[in-house]
């Protein structure tokens, strides 16, 4: 006679995060102006881990700038957002080009339980914006009860 036993599945609380990437990424980009504004949108890639302190959010944006990247935390949700307006525009006695790239993107992602919203950080350098959202602190010591 066996026995049915549930399915066990470790906690991954990355789990979401990995979905959402591949949902995204085998989705094509739309080229339909955004609402008429000349924009394009575009999904930039991301990469997270896991440390032993923090969770961390890493998401390619060249040719983004600092200013126009927008971090912000709604409803436990990880919101990064921006606009990208590029233009290489070269002259030449007998050549004249100009390449341009323009377009908004936003990536949002649940925050798992046991995180420190309160003191989230970000930094842009290079082209690469990292997010770092801190775990709460874990008491490590030890502690005695009084049963009453």
């Amino acid at each position: 006679m066996s026995m049915l036993l549930p399915s066990m599945n470790r906690f991954d609380p990355f789990k979401e995060f990995r979905d959402l990437d591949k949902r995204l990424h085998s989705m094509s980009v739309s080229l339909a102006d955004d609402e008429g504004s000349g924009l394009v949108s575009f999904a930039p890639a991301v990469n997270t881990r896991e440390g032993d302190y923090a969770f961390h959010v890493e998401v390619d944006l060249p040719g983004v700038k600092k200013d126009a990247i927008k971090v912000e935390l709604k409803d436990n949700r990880l919101i990064i957002s921006g606009e990208r307006k590029t233009k290489d525009e070269k002259k030449a006695k007998d050549y004249y080009r100009v390449e341009s790239q323009y377009g908004k993107f936003e990536r949002s992602f649940t925050l798992p339980d046991g995180v420190d919203a309160e003191n989230i950080s970000a930094n842009c350098e290079d082209g690469v914006l990292e997010v770092v959202i801190p775990k709460r602190e874990r008491s490590t010591g030890s502690k005695t009860v009084k049963v009453t």
